[in-house]
């Protein structure tokens, strides 16, 4: 489903799918769908996620999960006038709906946050549960040099900035995998306070400096890193920013007790290429956010399945098909988001914000 008939119909020829629609309400009254992906912009995740439970769909909502994009009353741009402790409040509210909602329904809610199921990251929990070993510290990062997006600078649109858009990544993975760690280990780890530092550098550049960037924040922020403190005392930072040239950063790094494990999900070294021209790779991607393929470059090798969407995707399909829970479940999904939005609070307001 979408709205542009140029988008539906190269998928429908890409992908040779039977069907297409430009209603919503059709997948809701189709008895043959039972298992829904919302791939929306963040503003309509909420709405469309209780729709479709109350329908008594299976549900998968694309990360993030939902953000506070603005209600009548507020003055624009909301990212610059409106309190984030008053959009914490209020996103709180709306989840705990949620909560309410999936707890009522038939369907089932999956969480697409592809780095729970990178390969990497799923062979570091094993790891971890293996040798129930103690997570002192991680840290996790996904940078690039902006959105492609042009609504991503938008607070009313996306719900935050590069926390909210890419930072949760890192940060969904680090609560996963402390999720694992307290399995393993029989015990009870949550977050127990926050500290942020975040803010809008890229519109300090001129035109000129401004050239190599894709990052345009209007009332959002373009750089941020947040620390976590955990109950059992460990501690997390994750940073993010719109301002990293030669493709895209991702990865997590434990440190541990008796071990150190370094995720690298992008770039990877599985391959590399020299090119001195870029004849006949129109169509070849090498990397996400990559400005030229001349010169030395990594590539991204089976992408699909190294960043985890290949196994999040089965996942997902295993838990319809065999009534099971899914490994990014509505709890990893409440959690990140009131993370995300105790980061904003703590950074705004300059405190150290306790959940």
């Amino acid at each position: 489903m979408a709205r542009r008939p140029e988008q539906l119909e190269k998928a429908k020829e890409t992908f040779g799918f039977e069907n297409l629609t430009y209603s919503f309400e059709e997948l809701l009254n189709d008895p043959e769908i039972n298992l829904i992906d919302i791939c929306t912009p963040p503003y309509a995740h909420l709405d469309q996620v209780k729709v479709a439970l109350k329908a008594g769909k299976n549900v998968v909502c694309e990360k993030p999960l939902a953000g506070y994009c603005g209600i009548a009353e507020d003055q624009l741009p909301i990212g610059n006038t409106v309190s984030k402790r008053k959009m914490y409040e209020k996103l709180m509210q709306d989840l705990e709906e949620l909560k309410d909602i999936i707890e009522q329904s038939d369907g089932r809610f999956m969480y697409a946050e592809n780095f729970v199921y990178a390969p990497a990251i799923q062979r570091a929990a094993e790891i971890i549960s293996a040798k129930k070993s103690k997570v002192l510290f991680m840290k996790g990062e996904e940078s690039l040099k902006g959105s492609s997006s042009p609504v991503a600078g938008e607070w009313a649109k996306t719900g935050g900035g590069t926390l909210m858009r890419v930072g949760s990544h890192p940060l969904t993975a680090i609560l996963w995998l402390k999720e694992q760690e307290a399995k393993a280990r029989g015990e009870n780890i949550r977050i127990q306070s926050i500290v942020a530092d975040m803010g809008r550098i890229t519109p300090t550049l001129t035109e000129y400096e401004h050239r190599h960037i894709a990052a345009h924040p209007h009332d959002v922020e373009d750089l941020c890193t947040v620390c976590l403190t955990f109950t059992d005392g460990s501690k997390a930072t994750v940073m993010a920013n719109d301002t990293l040239l030669g493709g895209s950063r991702n990865y997590v790094e434990l440190y541990c007790n008796d071990a150190a494990i370094n995720c690298n999900l992008t770039l990877s070294d599985l391959m590399e290429t020299y090119f001195l021209d870029e004849d006949g790779l129109e169509n070849v991607t090498l990397s996400e956010m990559l400005p030229t393929k001349k010169g030395w470059n990594k590539p991204f090798v089976v992408d699909d399945i190294i960043r985890g969407y290949t196994g999040e995707m089965q996942d997902f399909c295993e838990c319809v098909a065999y009534d099971k829970d899914p490994q990014a479940n509505f709890n990893l999904a409440y959690n990140t988001t009131k993370t995300i939005y105790g980061a904003y609070v703590a950074a705004e307001e300059g405190i150290r914000f306790n959940l």
